[in-house]
């Protein structure tokens, strides 16, 4: 971990997610992209991502608590695939050509 100029700090950890999850961090940065109007990497994406929550988890009011999120709170039950399998469709979804091979 290091400072930044801004006051902010920057902290750099590995994280294992499931291939859907990297599709939807993909899906984001296509999203953020689109907004901001220029190439977005993933780490962006995680980071807005991370942000928007902060802001809006300040935004409930007192005494509310923001549910508990879990690696798989945000995929859908999908049938158990190889994980080569998984990659595959992952990596399709992130570059659009999912379904048009």
């Amino acid at each position: 971990m290091h400072a930044l100029p801004d006051g902010e700090a920057e902290l750099t950890l590995v994280v294992r997610l499931p291939w859907e999850d990297v599709a939807r961090l993909g899906q984001e940065a296509g999203r953020l992209a689109a907004q901001m109007r220029r190439p977005v990497t993933l780490e962006e994406a995680v980071s807005h991502r991370l942000r928007s929550s902060r802001i809006a988890a300040h935004a409930k009011p007192a005494g509310e608590q923001p549910p508990a999120v879990t690696s798989s709170a945000s995929v859908s039950s999908l049938p158990s695939r190889p994980p080569a399998e998984q990659a595959r469709q992952a990596i399709d979804r992130i570059n659009g050509t999912a379904g048009t091979a």
